[in-house]
């Protein structure tokens, strides 16, 4: 197995275990994540972001397969079941990642999703209806942002 591809499979193995210190110690200092629902994070922002969902995802189940990885890009399909907190309906999101490597680590980390479809699980019925808006869309990211800067700032406190 190619490391970069051992690097990926330990940070999702880590995130199986809700363990976000294992996660963050695959990223670079200067990481760039992003996301349809967080939008672009860097560095502690990402790091407090998986620390986040680790502590909060109480009934998180994570499973992934597909990887690939070289010297300097890899790939994971990985899927999360949990209880979306705001509903708490149930939610079975399918996210393709994407790498790039610099030094051993990941220094980008790209998450793609159907945010209409992630929606309509997480929302219901007004989800599934206007989830495809850029009013329901704009909302979403509103309110992770939200609960990041919330969790960072208690996090410091």
């Amino acid at each position: 197995m190619h490391p970069n591809a051992r690097l990926i499979h330990t940070f999702y193995t880590a995130f199986q275990a809700r363990d976000a210190e294992g996660m963050i110690a695959c990223y670079q200092a200067g990481v760039t994540f992003s996301d349809p629902v967080f939008g672009v994070l860097r560095g502690n922002e990402a790091a407090d972001m998986w620390r986040m969902l680790c502590v909060r995802g109480k009934d998180l189940e994570i499973e992934f397969d597909r990887i690939q990885a070289d010297d300097e890009r890899g790939s994971a399909r990985w899927q999360a079941r949990y209880s979306f907190s705001k509903s708490n309906r149930r939610v079975l999101n399918v996210v393709y990642a994407s790498f790039e490597f610099k030094d051993g680590k990941i220094a980008r980390h790209t998450d793609r999703f159907n945010l209409w479809k992630w929606a309509a699980m997480a929302l219901g019925p007004p989800g599934a209806f206007l989830g495809w808006t850029p009013f329901v869309r704009s909302g979403i990211r509103r309110e992770a942002r939200r609960g990041l800067e919330l969790f960072m700032r208690e996090r410091t406190a």
